[in-house]
Order: structure tokens, then C-alpha cells, then sequence
């Protein structure tokens, strides 16, 4: 195991930027999480780990299947330099963002595609729920929070790791699902059928908007109905990821 405890070293300042910024996550095309859950689930996508980093007087835990991936003792300094959290727990895990080839994506029939949703913990939300529900992968649109934020990251819960995540235009996945003859669901509030009257699919894409502006005009006219839940209380709306999460389960077959 090697040691860093100089806060100056290279590593450590990559591993830094990676938690801070978006443009070392797109320039590398890798994340950094941090905390035992969410390393012990990267480590189940081994390949993705391209290190561990774990502060002095910090134990990884002995059922952990670490062969074969590098790992760094840091000092308690170089650990909050590079933590994201108020109270870190001293271990985190280097991760290379996974990537989908064309055949694997061909295969993906119920997708959630998101648009321009800009909080970092709704997106998170959206892809634990997405996972937890059955979905094949999520689609991040333009305008979305970067899906490898720390605080999407935590949100997510390790569902990075369980289910594909991609970013890309949405109106050309719409498109391919209609060429696949998969049914395309909207959310509108106008002309929209209450979502427990929607019939469950074995192949669907959903497309949900931004709180405040909604859907893109231009993606709802590639929808072939759009669904709503209904408030029934004094609220004008719901957390985006909160209605996510009910028209999923209505859409998922149960199985």
C-alpha cells in the first residue's frame, strides 16, 4: 500500500478536482466516492475501481474483494482535503465512469429519460428509484446535473453501479424508441390521462421535465400519451423525483 501525506501531491489534487468539478470528471471520464457503502458497491463493478484511497488508522473491511486493485494510505489531512462530506469516514474508491456500447444499448426497453433537472439530489433520487423499479438505464438530457456530482452521487445511494447511466439528446432516443415500436409517456399537465388509469408495459420510455418549466414542447410531440398524478391537496406540485418514483411503479409490469 502506498502512502501520500502531502496535500500538494498530483494524485491528491486529481482526486480532489474529480469531487469538485465537473470538467476533470468529463476531461478523465472518471468519479470519486467516498464512504464505505458506496465504495464496498463500486467495488461489485471491480473493473470500474481504479483505486482505493484509505486514511491512516482506517480498516477495509476483510470480506472486501480488493485483489488486484491499488490502494493508498493518506493521512487525515489529505482526507478532507479530498472529502466532499463534513464527517468523512476515511475511505474512498477512484472509479472510471462506465461506458455503453451500441449493441448493449439496443437492449435497454423501459428507460427513464430525464429533462433538464437541475438539482443534483432529485437526480440521484431518479436513478436509485429507476433502478429499485426495473428500468434499463436513464437518459440524462441537456440542462441535467452531472450524474457523477458527489451529490448525486450520495443520493444515488450506489445505483451508479447497478443500472446505466448515460448522457445524450433526447428528442434522437425518442426517436429510436419509436422505431422500436417502444410506447414514449410524456408529463404534462394538460391533456394528460391521471396516472392510475395507465396501463402497465413490458417496453416504455418516460420522459420527465424540469419543476418549474415541464417538458420540453418539442419531446412531447413524440410522446403517445402523457400522464399526470393527481394533487389532491393543497400543494401545486410534487418533487419531481417523488412523482418519478409513482408513475415507474405504475408503468412497471409486477412481476
Amino acid at each position: 500500500m502506498k502512502r501520500i501525506e502531502s496535500n500538494q501531491n498530483s494524485l491528491v489534487k486529481h482526486w480532489k478536482k474529480l469531487g469538485t468539478t465537473r470538467k476533470e470528471r468529463d476531461k478523465f471520464v472518471e468519479f470519486l466516492v467516498e464512504g464505505f457503502h458506496l465504495t464496498e458497491e463500486a467495488l461489485r463493478k471491480k473493473e470500474l475501481v481504479k483505486s482505493l484511497i484509505v486514511r491512516e488508522g482506517v480498516d477495509i473491511p476483510a470480506d472486501w474483494d480488493i485483489e488486484g486493485v491499488p490502494h493508498y494510505s493518506v493521512t487525515a489531512g489529505v482526507a478532507k482535503e479530498i472529502s466532499e462530506t463534513e464527517h468523512t469516514q476515511g475511505i474512498f474508491a477512484h472509479c472510471a465512469q462506465p461506458e455503453f456500447t451500441e449493441d448493449e444499448q439496443k437492449t435497454w426497453t423501459k428507460l427513464l429519460l430525464i429533462d433538464a433537472v437541475q438539482d443534483p439530489g432529485n437526480i440521484g433520487t431518479m436513478i436509485r428509484t429507476a433502478s429499485a423499479s426495473g428500468i434499463d438505464a436513464v437518459i440524462l438530457g441537456k440542462g441535467c446535473a452531472d450524474p457523477y456530482n458527489p451529490k448525486t452521487i450520495r443520493s444515488a445511494q450506489g445505483s451508479h453501479f447497478q443500472i446505466p447511466v448515460v448522457k445524450g439528446e433526447l428528442i434522437e432516443w425518442t426517436e429510436q424508441a419509436k422505431a422500436n415500436d417502444i410506447q414514449i409517456f410524456g408529463t404534462a399537465l394538460q391533456d394528460s390521462t391521471p396516472v392510475h388509469e395507465a396501463k402497465t408495459h413490458e417496453q416504455f420510455a418516460l420522459i420527465v421535465g424540469n419543476e418549474g418549466s415541464g417538458v420540453d414542447p418539442v419531446l412531447l410531440q413524440q410522446t403517445d400519451q402523457n400522464l399526470m398524478v393527481p394533487l389532491y391537496g393543497s400543494a401545486e406540485s410534487l418533487n419531481v423525483a417523488v412523482a418519478t418514483g409513482i408513475l415507474l411503479y405504475s408503468l412497471v409490469p409486477k412481476n
